[in-house]
């Protein structure tokens, strides 16, 4: 079932998440929805706030993105194909940033139609929960770490633009106003 997409403005998008304990059929169901509500917006990520549910649950699926955007992942220091493992359905998450930094364009689907250039590690090692209880741990690059990062943010209430230099931020101050009001 495709959700309603949170859009900024909504106090949940501020909400740290809570720690997920027993992985339940709703979250199961929840994180199902989440990946078909990604899907359907043509997002490579979604966190549970940005469905109106503050807990550490994300989404992120860069499979389509390849090409243009590449990423890399590895499971023991070994290189494995990205494909097998997306989406990646996760819980509890905890990011080690590398210390090399990069910046791209990054928009967020609760953010219609508004990027920025944002600055984040190039390098990062997750350890995650997947859903059938497994304590997961691997190194991503690319698309796949921004995209990591930028959900992780979700859980703890940070949004993209409070990564933004703020002469970016200052000129997006009147679209994130009406973005506000109508959110």
């Amino acid at each position: 079932m495709i959700l309603e997409v949170i859009k900024y403005g909504n106090p949940v998008l501020r909400a740290k998440g809570k720690r997920v304990g027993e992985i339940d059929e709703n979250v199961r169901a929840l994180a199902e929805n989440m990946v078909e509500t990604m899907r359907g917006a043509n997002g490579v990520g979604l966190a549970a706030q940005q469905v109106g549910t503050p807990l550490q649950l994300a989404v992120v699926d860069v499979s389509n993105a390849a090409e243009d955007r590449p990423s890399s992942m590895e499971i023991d220091g070994k290189p494995v194909n990205l494909a097998d493992w997306m989406p990646l359905i996760f819980v509890n998450p905890r990011l080690e940033p590398g210390k090399e930094r990069e910046v791209a364009v990054e928009g967020c689907l609760s953010f219609p139609e508004l990027t920025g250039d944002i600055e984040r590690a190039a390098f990062v090692k997750a350890h995650v929960q997947l859903l059938d209880g497994r304590i997961f741990e691997f190194g991503a690059t690319g698309l796949l770490a921004r995209a990591l990062q930028h959900e992780v943010d979700h859980l703890n209430g940070i949004l993209f633009i409070d990564r933004m230099n703020s002469a970016a931020k200052a000129s997006l101050a009147g679209r994130l106003k009406r973005l506000q009001r109508e959110g």
